[in-house]
This record gives C-alpha cells, sequence and structure tokens, in this order.
C-alpha cells in the first residue's frame, strides 16, 4: 500500500496551486494614450499616425513597449507580432 505521507504532500501542493490562481489579479489597464505618446515621441512616421496604430495595438495587448526604439519590442511579443493584414508588415510602432 503506498505511503500516505506523499498524497497529503501533493495534495497540499495542489491546493496552493489553486489558491495562487483564484487569487491572481487581471493586470491593471494601462494609460494607452501616455504610454503611446512616449513611444512616438522620436518615430520617424508622422506622429499622428503613430500614435494611432500604438494606441489600437495598446488597446489589443495592453501593453507597450518602453523607449521610442525597435530593440525593446521583445518586453511585449503581443504588440511585436501584431501585422498589419493587408501587407503582412508589422502593426505596431
Amino acid at each position: 500500500m503506498a505511503s500516505v505521507k506523499p498524497l497529503v504532500a501533493i495534495a497540499l501542493l495542489l491546493l496552493v496551486a489553486l489558491l495562487m490562481v483564484a487569487d491572481a489579479q487581471p493586470a491593471p489597464k494601462i494609460d494607452c494614450p501616455s504610454a503611446c505618446k512616449a513611444r512616438c515621441a522620436k518615430n520617424d512616421r508622422k506622429n499622428e499616425m503613430c500614435n494611432k496604430d500604438c494606441n489600437i495595438c495598446c488597446g489589443k495587448c495592453n501593453c507597450v513597449p518602453s523607449g521610442t526604439g525597435q530593440d525593446t519590442r521583445y518586453e511585449c511579443p503581443c504588440y511585436a507580432n501584431l501585422v498589419n493584414s493587408k501587407n503582412g508588415k508589422p502593426k505596431c510602432p
């Protein structure tokens, strides 16, 4: 017959994991207009177009990479992976 101690330990671990998941809160919505204004501040594209696209992406992903360059896109994979359906190029500035 199997020992009871391992079963109790597994049950306790599962209970703790369940409590952690149940207690998890969704990420708070970020301030997309402010984040996009900062992101588009030094963008080569027209600032209005950059802000429009950035806000669309932020609304879908709830994140905007820091800084103004392409080297920070990894910070927000959702933002980095959205593509323009017409030409297949990255949608988010």
